[in-house]
């Protein structure tokens, strides 16, 4: 599974060995009836498909929030189903044809509720977080293609290790507040509290440069053609991830003016 700060994803991000092998074992079987190999097209369309889904989603517990609705029942079960279709298609890839539009459809409802909140309470926010996310992405998609940035094992390791532990960490605090009084430490507007938003941030943004490879390499290797949903869906979730540690960022520095 894979980890954001607010609703943990990990490892559906990468083909791993297990999903690798799955999916071959389904494709040399002819389980299902998918002729066509995957394709770098083919998952760029997916990830636009799964995007427009997102926003369309997102906008709806948007409106309710400014229409003085409820939006936490709809927001925090987005975020629960979301969370199980991603556990769900780390373990049957074969599935993400059904289960990646899923997850887009009910993780909008959770963003859109969770950038009203951020709105409200720091107007122009979301635009500028959403633009961040969108420039992040797009140098990181220039390093990658330029082979600026090359990803090797050891790069791998760093960044997989440095993910877990960022997970690790959100997962031990958010146990212990139910516990005890306690206030973890990035709460707050401290420089602290920045400082390791900004690292979050850019080992989020690391974590692209795996993603790209990972679905060029499922290219390579003429992986079947529902991996293009399974590399899109696993993109999408570090974009919502990257996304929200921006709006974590930039409302520490709203706060502190």
């Amino acid at each position: 599974m894979a980890f954001n700060s607010k609703n943990p994803f990990l490892s559906n991000k990468r083909f791993s060995s297990n999903a690798v092998s799955r999916a071959e074992e389904v494709h040399e079987a002819k389980i299902i009836d998918y002729n066509q190999e995957m394709t770098l097209s083919g998952t760029i369309n997916k990830t636009a498909i799964l995007f427009l889904i997102l926003c369309g989603s997102a906008m709806v517990t948007w409106w309710m929030a400014f229409n003085g609705m409820n939006i936490m029942i709809p927001a925090i079960g987005g975020a629960i189903v979301g969370f199980v279709l991603v556990l769900i298609s780390a373990f049957k890839p074969n599935l993400s044809p059904y289960l990646a539009p899923g997850y887009a459809l009910f993780e909008g409802l959770f963003i859109g509720g969770i950038s009203a909140i951020f709105e409200a309470m720091y107007p122009g926010i979301v635009i500028n977080a959403v633009g961040a996310t969108l420039v992040t992405f797009l140098v990181c998609l220039g390093l990658y293609k330029f082979r600026i940035v090359k990803v090797t094992e050891q790069f791998k390791s760093v960044v997989i290790a440095a993910t877990l532990a960022i997970a690790t960490y959100y997962l031990i605090s958010w146990i212990v507040s139910m516990f005890i009084n306690y206030q973890p430490v990035h709460h707050g507007n401290s420089m602290m509290s920045i400082g390791i938003s900004i690292f979050v941030i850019v080992i989020a943004a690391l974590n692209l440069f795996l993603d790209f490879d990972q679905i060029e390499k499922g290219v390579e290797q003429r992986m079947p053609k529902f991996m293009e949903w399974y590399g899109a869906m696993g993109l999408m979730v570090t974009l919502v991830w990257l996304y929200i540690e921006f709006l974590r960022l930039l409302s520490k520095f709203a706060s502190r003016d």
